[in-house]
């Protein structure tokens, strides 16, 4: 895995962490060690589209048919902070 985003990235939850539901909350977090992240719907929409098999450009294109506006560059912003926090991992073809 490298952590250089781009388009053609495709990047999957590392092991260590796991997208939930949180009842009490009634939002996505994603649960690392020690660690929880309170996701807005956009930002769970798109982890759960990071299957190691999606890349950042078909993540981004699938989420323009639920969401009214989608920047490719903010797709790659939320992806590359998380790829720098280590709760992503990224791998290129």
């Amino acid at each position: 895995m490298t952590t250089a985003l781009r388009s053609s990235s495709r990047p999957a939850l590392a092991a260590h962490v796991r997208l939930a539901f949180d009842r009490s909350r009634d939002q996505y977090v994603l649960l690392g060690p020690e660690s929880v992240l309170v996701l807005n719907p956009p930002g769970a929409s798109i982890l759960d589209l990071c299957d190691g098999h999606r890349t950042v450009a078909d993540i981004a294109a699938n989420l323009r048919g639920r969401y009214d506006r989608v920047a490719d560059e903010e797709v790659t912003g939320f992806l590359d902070r998380l790829v720098r926090k280590r709760y992503v991992e990224v791998g290129d073809d």
